[in-house]
């Protein structure tokens, strides 16, 4: 304790001599500009990405999901989900289509899957067709539909089958 007084007391510390009530208000000042500095470093941490959202095991809904951030699905989503990453746990059911950067399939998915990095686990279970950059498909997996591979599966959307239409009635 005397070192903390005596570090906040070298500027004071004759001030201290002459008056006790003059080196109580010295070590307030300096105090106030030691706080900004901490706050500054306060300002960055919101740069952090933000923590997954997870949809509980017991949560059923109705409706589309649309995020740039993370969703963990443990419940039944009747909707189409667009986020960054998606995944779907073990006792979750999506029934829609499904885009995001990254899938994680370890539960069930009824719907297109459209991502750039695809993974099935060994208790996934996905009817429908699956257009990607890569995929991953564990030994154990059930899988019913076509697979596609395209640069860019998250922007093509439905319309994939589209730009190779127009060059044919073109010709």
């Amino acid at each position: 304790m005397f070192s903390k007084s005596k570090i906040n007391e070298p500027g004071p510390k004759a001030d201290e001599a002459t008056s006790a009530g003059s080196a109580d208000k010295a070590p307030s000042a300096p105090s106030k500009p030691a706080t900004p500095a901490p706050s500054e470093f306060k300002a960055s941490p919101p740069k952090a990405k933000p923590p997954a959202s997870v949809l509980s095991s017991d949560l059923h809904i109705t409706g589309n999901l649309k995020t740039t951030g993370d969703i963990q699905v443990e419940g039944t989503i009747e909707g189409d989900i667009r986020a960054h990453l998606l995944t779907v746990g073990e006792t979750a059911t999506v029934k829609g289509e499904v885009i995001a950067d990254d899938v994680v399939v370890t539960g069930r998915i009824v719907g297109r899957v459209r991502g750039l990095k695809v993974r099935l686990t060994s208790t996934a279970r996905v009817e429908g067709d699956i257009i990607h950059k890569t995929i991953a498909i564990e030994s154990g997996a059930h899988f019913e539909g076509s697979v596609q591979r395209q640069d860019d599966p998250l922007n093509s959307g439905g319309k994939g089958a589209v730009p190779t239409a127009k060059p044919t009635p073109s010709a």
